[in-house]
């Protein structure tokens, strides 16, 4: 589908009060004085609740996309509900580790996570869709002002519909938070509300071959190897596996490394590490994996508001294939 500039409107966010055990319970583990805790600190929490919904196939409602912030260290993994997500994006976050926004809009998984804290990146990322809900876990303490003022609906813990996190057990805070989507957000908006600019369609003509593709960040790696099988390229992080909840390799039909500029933001986590920041607009060169072929492509995105146009070098809009994409930020 095509993407065309639209307003930029700002949203403000709804707050709600909860009782003080839940919000303790939550937040544990999510931040401390008005911080994330990054650094992997934690309460283990010994109860926790089964979510308790079905897959939500729901016809499209018009509504907004759901974008879930999720944990990526090894002891978060596996993640749940990844392989549901119409898109996911890759960016670095401090010491050079990765974390990952799910984007969810044609189907909604019972359950998503571990659900971490947002970056100042994500509300430039966010910016090319209709007010999205943002589910998060927290954010540094300045950070939150902005979040507040960005053209986006946000919803941690302590202000989310009851019921729609819950804290797992199988591993310790705050690498055991879960986001019950249906809970927050309803019935999935549908394909519609997916205004990234993709195209989706038949392949380019050209290309190189590609049976494996490693992106590295400074402290994490992604491997996509094709799968002529699955039509797809099976997703590793850190040489494991990416799997779903029922142990299948999660396959993307379509992957973007997308070399953007990668610089020092404004804020620092927990121990001092500064919060890079990606940024989402501007252009440059990208290279679009699909079909077992490699395609150097262009990208622009002239504005926030605005999605992201893919095209050959002689300007012809490159098609994606149908199907989850993975997008990487790499660093140009």
């Amino acid at each position: 589908m095509t993407r065309t500039t639209r307003t930029w409107r700002h949203g403000t966010v709804a707050a709600a009060l909860v009782a003080a055990t839940v919000t303790a319970s939550l937040m544990a583990g999510c931040t401390s004085g008005g911080r994330p805790s990054d650094d992997g600190r934690g309460q283990t929490h010994s109860r926790s609740e089964e979510p308790d919904h079905p897959e939500s196939h729901a016809p499209a409602s018009a509504g907004p996309v759901l974008a879930v912030k999720i944990d990526n260290v090894p002891g978060a993994r596996p993640q749940t509900g990844l392989e549901a997500a119409d898109i996911v994006y890759a960016e670095q976050v401090e010491g050079g580790l990765s974390r990952l926004m799910a984007i969810y809009a044609t189907r909604l998984p019972e359950a998503v996570g571990p659900v971490r804290s947002a970056r100042e990146s994500d509300l430039e990322l966010l910016g090319q869709f209709d007010k999205p809900t943002l589910a998060f876990s927290g954010a540094q303490r300045k950070l939150l002002p902005l979040i507040d003022r960005a053209p986006l609906t946000a919803e941690p813990p302590e202000s989310a519909a009851s019921g729609a996190y819950y804290r797992g057990t199988d591993r310790a805070a705050p690498h055991n938070l879960y986001l019950r989507p249906q809970k927050l957000v309803g019935t999935a908006p549908g394909a519609d509300a997916l205004t990234t600019g993709f195209r989706y369609g038949a392949a380019p003509e050209g290309g190189a071959p590609e049976k494996s593709r490693t992106v590295r960040f400074p402290s994490a790696r992604f491997t996509f190897t094709w799968s002529a099988e699955r039509h797809g390229w099976l997703v590793s992080m850190d040489g494991t596996p990416t799997v779903a909840g029922d142990g299948k390799r999660i396959a993307a039909p379509t992957v973007v490394v997308q070399y953007v500029k990668v610089r020092e933001s404004r804020f620092h986590d927990v121990l001092g590490n500064n919060s890079p920041y990606t940024q989402s607009v501007g252009s440059g060169r990208a290279q679009v994996l699909r079909d077992g072929r490699a395609f150097d492509v262009k990208w622009r995105r002239a504005a926030a508001p605005d999605g992201t146009d893919f095209t050959t070098a002689a300007g012809t809009p490159v098609n994606f294939a149908k199907g989850q994409v993975w997008v990487l930020f790499a660093r140009a």
